[in-house]
């Protein structure tokens, strides 16, 4: 584990010194969502109505932003090659990359939304629905996301591509993540959607770092 951590921390410090890059996801983030009031009108009824919507939505084409940088900078160095040569097995580098995606590019999206649910007039019980599938949401975006990016890795401007591939995969966690929050504002159990979510996680983050591998292999041959 301990290549693993090296390069998690590298991968880290380095998104930390693309300060441009690593605030994009949240200004975009923060843009869209602070947009959609101004469409609709300050209603307090009509934003907690489109509030969880639209913050996913918000997420969703946030994440995608981050994404396509995944394996950019390592593919055009030469780097990504090294690594798999080395004797490190290619699922454990695959997760760690996808580690870091998420810490860099969702995490603080998910630290954003309080202020962004006082914003949309979310009650506190729509907010600790919202964050619960935000928490096991968000890594599904980047662990699927990660297998499209390494499939697109060497093409030139495959950022639509890659929105193309991703966002009608996303749809089913879209829809029982605002599904959730919906039965919060009704004062109803949501634990089946978040379990619907939890169980395409799990699923996830068993094969998706080995389909990621493949998925490099295959774009480098």
């Amino acid at each position: 584990m301990t290549p693993v951590m090296a390069l998690l921390k590298r991968d880290l410090t380095l998104a930390f010194h693309q300060r441009a890059e690593l605030l994009q996801p949240v200004i975009f983030f923060l843009l869209v969502i602070t947009l959609f009031p101004l469409a609709v009108g300050p209603n307090a009824s009509t934003l907690q109505i489109i509030g969880p919507g639209v913050i996913w939505v918000a997420a969703i084409l946030s994440s995608l932003l981050g994404l396509e940088r995944l394996f950019r900078d390592d593919y055009q160095d030469g780097s990504l090659e090294h690594l798999m040569l080395s004797t490190t097995p290619l699922p454990l580098i695959a997760l760690a990359k996808v580690t870091t995606h998420w810490l860099t590019s969702i995490v603080p999206l998910i630290v954003l939304s309080p202020l962004l649910a006082i914003f949309l007039h979310l009650s506190e019980a729509m907010y600790w629905a919202l964050l619960a599938t935000l928490l096991l949401g968000t890594p599904l975006l980047s662990l699927v996301g990660a297998i499209a990016v390494a499939l697109t890795v060497g093409l030139n401007r495959g950022g639509v591509l890659l929105a193309l591939l991703l966002v009608p995969i996303f749809i089913p966690l879209l829809i029982f993540a605002t599904s959730a929050v919906d039965s919060a504002a009704m004062e109803l159990p949501y634990t089946a959607q978040l379990a619907f979510i939890a169980a395409m996680l799990l699923f996830a983050l068993a094969l998706a770092p080995f389909a990621i591998a493949y998925a490099l292999k295959v774009s480098q041959n």
